[in-house]
């Protein structure tokens, strides 16, 4: 599981700059068209758990219990959120979806230790 949080800590950090790119544009276009949606700013919001999970995710990952719960429930918000408020914003589910990849690992690596 530390080759795991490592390389899952990293991609989401990369991934990181590419979502908050697509939610600005995102949120661009759903204000030119006026049309009520928030899935820019929801993928802002995806982006910064993304980046938040992945840190942890790296510096906790020989930790303990505590890095897979903070991990877990960054990633979980960060997927509910995604799944949520994506509207026509569509690779948010995308990004959403990695979130849940993410947090159930991390759950996966919780029970494990125990």
């Amino acid at each position: 599981m530390k080759s795991w949080k490592l390389v899952s800590g990293i991609l989401s950090i990369v991934l990181t700059f590419f979502v908050l790119l697509q939610s600005c544009a995102a949120g661009v276009s759903n204000s030119l068209q006026n049309n009520g949606e928030v899935g820019g700013s929801a993928g802002v919001i995806v982006a910064i758990a993304l980046l938040a999970g992945g840190i942890t995710s790296v510096a906790t990952r020989k930790g303990g219990r505590g890095g897979n719960i903070a991990a877990a429930v960054i990633y979980g918000i960060g997927a509910l959120l995604g799944f949520t408020m994506a509207g026509s914003y569509t690779d948010l589910t995308i990004w959403a979806g990695w979130c849940l990849i993410c947090a159930a690992l991390a759950i996966a690596a919780l029970v494990r230790k125990q």
